[in-house]
């Protein structure tokens, strides 16, 4: 069993080029959305107006990749 129970790790391409893990140089990924938090917003509980980045887990190392956004 993976890092996450659910899908299975994927290869990645961005901007045309398959995503290798910069520290291991693995070919797959978990993919993940995160919420981009500020200080301002958390005190007037406007979290939901944050901006989200894609993350992308490596299924080896576990490294993180952000991404503003979506991958394409």
């Amino acid at each position: 069993m993976g890092l996450f129970s659910e899908p299975e790790p994927q290869k990645v391409e961005v901007k045309g080029h398959l995503l290798k893990c910069p520290i291991c140089g693995e070919e797959l990924f978990y993919e993940r959305e995160a919420q981009l938090n500020t200080a301002v917003a958390s005190f007037f509980n406007f979290d939901w107006t944050n901006p989200s980045a894609t993350c992308l887990v490596c299924a080896n190392c576990t490294h993180i990749s952000w991404f503003l956004g979506e991958c394409d």
